[in-house]
């Protein structure tokens, strides 16, 4: 089993030397390397390797670079609207509970306002029992909580989702009721089970962005339905048939925010993401912005999922 052993600087510039890499400016190569991890920058190679797995003739460092720059460009732009929809999910979800079981936490965290599902029972305590913590935790720490804690004795729910993860929100909804699914999804003119995949693949994908962690051609493990855009577009099959692009890739969050955010706010989203790609196919040479897309998941005609 090989090791992965400490490089230095001057050892990381010639393994990637070695891969055929054209380093034009080493000390700035080294200066970059040291601020931005080798690990993540290098993370990007597959992108220009050939079968050999090794750069394609020509390719130089400033490329590679590129490619690193335009997905932190990309998470910057997925992150901020995936902010807008967690908050929108959040503040429908605590509306509808809160409308239905009440403003108190010993209310709207009753274990009979959930599934009854025996099955599940174990999975409701454990979420139940996380949204308490979140609650002593940040009682003292976050400024409305403190507020309602110290002048009200409770926290209601529409403040504590203030405080409380997507990935929580994810939990929390998986253990609603039925009805209480449907009411909520209702409100996206989608389905529960729609919304409950959606929430999951949101929530990945904002995991991904404020670790920094690389998005452009991530996939889950969790595939959205067909929709009405995937036909549109006529998006890519497998020989079953089988829609293959925008089904766990990021393409499929544009779906998804198609489908969520409000219409100039994904028409804004859209054309930032357009602008990313022109950034990125004015600075790369050795491969096309068409691989680029390609390889995320995008169609050609992407942009015209603005106006259907």
């Amino acid at each position: 089993m090989n090791k992965k052993e400490f490089r230095t600087l001057d050892e990381q510039v010639e393994i990637l030397r070695n891969k055929n890499l054209i380093i034009n400016n080493e000390e700035e190569v080294k200066d970059i390397l040291l601020r931005e991890n080798y690990f993540f920058i290098s993370g990007y190679r597959y992108l220009f390797y050939n079968e050999n797995r090794k750069f394609i003739q020509g390719t130089t460092f400033e490329e590679l670079y590129a490619a690193f720059l335009f997905d932190r460009n990309l998470r910057n732009v997925l992150f901020k609207n995936l902010l807008v929809v967690e908050n929108n999910i959040k503040s429908i979800i605590s509306y509808q509970l809160s409308k239905k079981y009440g403003y108190k936490e010993k209310d709207y965290l009753d274990p009979k306002n959930f599934t009854q599902d025996i099955k599940e029972s174990r999975r409701v305590e454990d979420v139940l029992n996380k949204m308490r913590r979140q609650i002593r935790i940040n009682g003292e720490k976050h400024t409305a909580t403190f507020h309602y804690m110290t002048k009200y004795k409770y926290v209601p729910l529409w403040i504590l989702v203030k405080v409380i993860s997507f990935g929580l929100i994810n939990e929390l909804f998986g253990i609603l009721k039925e009805e209480d699914k449907e009411e909520i999804a209702r409100l996206y003119n989608i389905d529960k089970d729609t919304l409950k995949v959606y929430i999951q693949l949101l929530s990945n994908y904002r995991n991904l962005c404020a670790h920094e962690d690389m998005v452009y051609d991530h996939r889950t493990q969790t595939f959205i339905n067909d929709t009405i855009y995937h036909e549109k577009l006529n998006l890519k099959k497998d020989e079953y048939d089988v829609y293959t692009n925008g089904k766990n890739d990021l393409f499929a969050i544009v779906i998804i925010f198609k489908q969520m955010l409000q219409k100039e706010r994904f028409k804004d989203f859209m054309k930032e993401i357009n602008a990313a790609f022109d950034i990125f196919d004015n600075s790369v040479d050795i491969i096309t912005v068409e691989k680029l897309k390609e390889r995320m998941g995008f169609p050609e005609n992407y942009m015209s999922i603005i106006n259907m």
